[in-house]
């Protein structure tokens, strides 16, 4: 007789607990770099605006002025990145994630960077997902494409004028197919969690 072992099937208490303790160092790590970065990049400004440091950052996240800057370079609330990488690795589960520690469903286009193929293709192509090192850096990325990326201008302007996670994410509709769907499901994930105790 072949004797057949199963995977322990986990709770979904232990499944969140796992992510959590993946996630929220990681997040507040980034999240602590970006604001130094935000706040360093204010007393520049207020010292010489026109340094080859605040001329290189208005060229990599294409501002058009120095507050469009400050703008990009603000970092949202942890609550709202823990929720979207919920939803986006299935609480730390999906194969993505797992293989390529992509955990907000970033597509490559590049065959010259590091990825992975999904199980999914778009007019008759191929879909393909960036690969990162670490989920530290997954989050770095999702941080820049927030901070460059047209369609989240919105989003953007709303995190300067107010920290409250359930009015930002009301202006993430664009991030997924399932537009007001998904940003309603954030809002419930932040709030069924206690994803506010996270922020800073």
């Amino acid at each position: 007789m072949v004797s057949v072992t199963y995977a322990k099937s986990i709770s979904v208490q232990e499944k969140k607990q796992k992510f959590l303790n993946t996630f929220v160092p990681a997040v507040t790590q980034v999240y602590d770099e970006l604001t130094q970065r935000y706040k360093k990049t204010q007393e520049l400004l207020e010292k010489n605006p026109k340094s080859p440091e605040i001329a290189k950052l208005m060229k990599t996240y294409h501002a058009k002025d120095t507050q469009d800057l400050l703008t990009r370079l603000k970092p949202h609330p942890i609550s709202v990145t823990l929720a979207q990488a919920a939803m986006e690795t299935g609480w730390g589960t999906s194969r993505l994630f797992k293989i390529a520690n992509n955990a907000f469903g970033v597509w490559s286009f590049s065959k010259n960077e590091p990825r992975v193929p999904a199980f999914a293709y778009r007019n008759k192509k191929q879909v393909y997902l960036r690969k990162y090192e670490s989920v530290a850096d997954s989050i770095r990325h999702y941080y820049k494409t927030i901070a460059t990326v047209k369609v989240f201008s919105k989003f953007r302007a709303k995190t300067m004028k107010t920290p409250n996670p359930y009015t930002l994410v009301k202006e993430l509709d664009k991030y997924s197919e399932r537009r007001y769907v998904y940003t309603n499901k954030l809002a419930s994930i932040i709030k069924y969690n206690q994803f506010l105790k996270y922020d800073k």
